[in-house]
């Protein structure tokens, strides 16, 4: 599986970058806090309706979300504090724990994901990253 973060979603739909290929579009899935960071941030119109449709037909992980992954991604947090390491986002802390408990990586464009998996086993979709 494919986590797609929202760091994503915002370059394709501002067209700042081209999708993945037929073979990970297959993979591609979402979770909760995804869905919210991108609906939020949608532009009212028919094409964000129609596009809202397609994101919740997206299988998503850990619905609902267990505790245990809530804890996860606090420890997440706790971990990189204390290893030096600044974790903007509590909520990319819950996602990369989500994708962990999961097993799927993350295709990303931020630089928490590259920093929580320093000290973590999370896995990164390394042909589709981005520089940072």
């Amino acid at each position: 599986m494919l986590l797609v973060d929202t760091s994503v979603w915002i370059e394709l739909l501002g067209g700042r970058v081209r999708g993945a290929g037929p073979d990970q579009l297959a993979l591609i899935c979402t979770c909760g806090p995804v869905v919210q960071e991108v609906i939020q941030g949608l532009r009212t119109g028919p094409d964000a309706d129609e596009f809202r449709l397609s994101l919740l037909a997206l299988p998503c992980l850990c619905d609902p979300i267990p505790r245990s992954v809530y804890t996860q991604a606090a420890e997440i947090y706790r971990e990189g504090r204390r290893r030096g390491y600044t974790i903007r986002s509590s909520y990319d802390c819950l996602i990369a724990a989500i994708a962990m408990a999961s097993g799927a990586a993350v295709w990303h464009r931020d630089r928490d994901y590259k920093n929580i998996a320093k000290f973590t086993p999370l896995v990164q979709f390394p042909n589709l990253s981005f520089p940072l």
